[in-house]
């Protein structure tokens, strides 16, 4: 398993979990085997916006993810995930305990669509 998570700094697993997916700064990536951490990496969001576009979506798939994990995303993000056949799920709070919830099957999937950054949740342009 290979979980993707948007953070809002560059503190790995100790970092919260960013509330938006497309503004996050990095993406933590968390390779996972027999429900236990094998190792991660935190990479920049090279393609961080203000509201619109949903080129984080290339961007995170780019590291062969399996699953993701944000805080809230916009419906046109959910719909590439989706159409690639990688689940999202929310969480709010350190991504080490996202990653945990995950791999215990704690972690609900879905998202509520963002509405709060000038985009009312479509992300698709």
């Amino acid at each position: 398993m290979k979980i993707g998570i948007t953070l809002s700094d560059d503190q790995g697993l100790k970092s919260e979990v960013c509330a938006h997916f497309g503004q996050c700064s990095h993406f933590l990536i968390v390779e996972a085997e027999n429900g236990k951490i094998q190792n991660s990496k935190v990479v920049p969001n090279n393609a961080q916006h203000g509201g619109g576009g949903c080129q984080a979506v290339g961007e995170i798939l780019k590291h062969k993810i399996t699953h993701v994990i944000a805080g809230g995303m916009g419906m046109g993000a959910q719909q590439k995930f989706a159409d690639a056949g990688v689940p999202i799920a929310c969480y709010s709070g350190k991504a080490e305990d996202a990653v945990k919830a995950l791999l215990s099957n704690k972690l609900a999937g879905g998202i509520e669509p963002c509405k709060d950054h000038g985009h009312e949740g479509d992300c698709a342009q």
